[in-house]
């Protein structure tokens, strides 16, 4: 893993991070609780520590039981991540990621109706 990206998240601690935002701070325990497939809670706890170390998450080291918090916002991690492809896959070239998203799945009409009224919205709040 290159410096640039040493703190991107791996699927596995984006499945944790996924957890921390929707409930909030929470115990090793409660993060292995709550996981969506089956992890060992050893597995859980060490991928905690190295999140922390990464400066993924925050730990409360006050009480007996650590308590683990996402230490950024869903939304900056994601604008990270998505700018990490574009710079890595796509040569910084928007366009051609959007494409790709778009034909990556069958859109319904309710779904472009929302993207066209989000870069209506976006274009909108650039000239302002």
């Amino acid at each position: 893993m290159s410096p640039k990206n040493a703190s991107q998240p791996t699927e596995s601690e984006l499945e944790i991070l996924q957890v921390l935002w929707t409930d909030g701070p929470a115990t090793v325990r409660q993060v292995h609780e709550r996981l969506q497939r089956p992890v060992g809670y050893t597995t859980v706890l060490k991928l905690l520590q190295i999140m922390a170390e990464k400066g993924l998450v925050t730990r409360d080291e006050s009480e007996r039981s650590h308590v683990y918090a996402a230490k950024h916002k869903r939304e900056a991690t994601q604008k990270k991540m998505v700018q990490d492809l574009l710079d890595r896959c796509f040569s910084g070239a928007a366009d051609q990621l959007i494409l790709q998203a778009l034909s990556a799945k069958k859109l319904s009409a309710a779904e472009l109706a929302e993207i066209r009224t989000m870069i209506d919205e976006f274009e909108r709040k650039r000239t302002e």
